[in-house]
């Protein structure tokens, strides 16, 4: 049972209170943002009309809506998963357990390729999951062609769907396979760039418990015993698909970075390899040019 179970607490402003306060006894982060999300879900409404109709009452389908989501928040479901969708870049995009939650730290990648994009360029996005990182590219750059990959089908079921949603079908295409199997017919390409998974399973204590328990291990963890085994598979295919001059941009993280590193650098295609941080000073991303 929740707070929000009580006859008293029918208002819009009482499940609210109620609410946070029953996440934050069951260790939930954020959870008065947790609770005004799902409040917005249940009643259609953004944050600021929700607020508005602070003594607005819930009738019982509503209340009972809320104390599923509640609950389940309460058992550490992501906020996203629960809502459907989740914002990147101000860009709504469906999300599930079949895809990562797109991070704002990605939203950091996005600037570093759009930095050293040709006008006109082909990118490949090497696993897209929801299509996050192709989707930002392409609406930032109405020149761009982007070819976004992925080993799941389920993923690039939620990436199609997003890529209708913003009318970027006619410059956002999809393909399935692993890697560079899924290029054939496409490329050379000016831009590689993906957030390919980095955590070595035998490590799951890299991981927050939340992401941990519920996003896809397909997208989260590497080879066993090996962190930067995608980044060996993506490399070892830059000779023949990535364009003299062209660009890589990668995501990694911690347990990754410095292995992941020493794989650009080991790369006679490649130069000008370096690591550069996020904003909160964690080792995130790598970029290098081909020779």
């Amino acid at each position: 049972m929740t707070a929000t179970d009580s006859p008293e607490s029918h208002t819009v402003l009482s499940v609210l209170r109620g609410a946070e306060a029953w996440l934050r006894g069951r260790g939930v982060e954020a959870p008065k943002r947790s609770a005004e999300l799902l409040l917005c879900k249940v009643l259609g409404v953004d944050r600021m009309r929700l607020y508005l109709a602070h003594d607005r009452p819930l009738d019982p389908t509503e209340r009972a809506a809320m104390r599923d989501l509640t609950a389940r928040r309460g058992r550490h479901e992501p906020v996203a998963y629960l809502l459907g969708s989740w914002s990147f870049r101000g860009l709504e995009l469906e999300v599930s357990p079949a895809v990562l939650i797109p991070r704002p730290e990605t939203e950091e990648l996005i600037d570093l390729a759009l930095a050293v994009m040709p006008p006109g360029a082909q990118v490949v996005d090497l696993g897209t999951g929801s299509g996050a990182i192709a989707i930002a590219l392409a609406a930032a750059r109405p020149d761009l062609h982007v070819l976004a990959t992925d080993v799941s089908r389920n993923a690039l079921a939620i990436a199609q769907r997003n890529i209708a949603r913003h009318g970027l079908e006619p410059r956002v295409q999809l393909a399935a396979g692993s890697w560079w199997a899924a290029t054939v017919g496409h490329g050379p390409f000016d831009l590689v760039v993906g957030n390919p998974p980095y955590v070595d399973p035998a490590l799951p204590e890299l991981l927050a418990a939340e992401v941990r328990d519920h996003e896809p291990p397909l997208a989260l963890f590497s080879d066993h015993g090996d962190g930067a085994s995608c980044y060996r598979a993506i490399v070892a295919g830059l000779g023949t698909h990535l364009r003299p001059g062209g660009h890589l941009v990668l995501e990694t993280g911690v347990g990754a970075a410095s292995r992941a590193l020493a794989v650009l650098q080991a790369c006679p295609d490649l130069q000008d390899v370096e690591l550069r941080q996020d904003l909160a000073g964690i080792d995130r991303f790598l970029l290098a040019r081909r020779r």
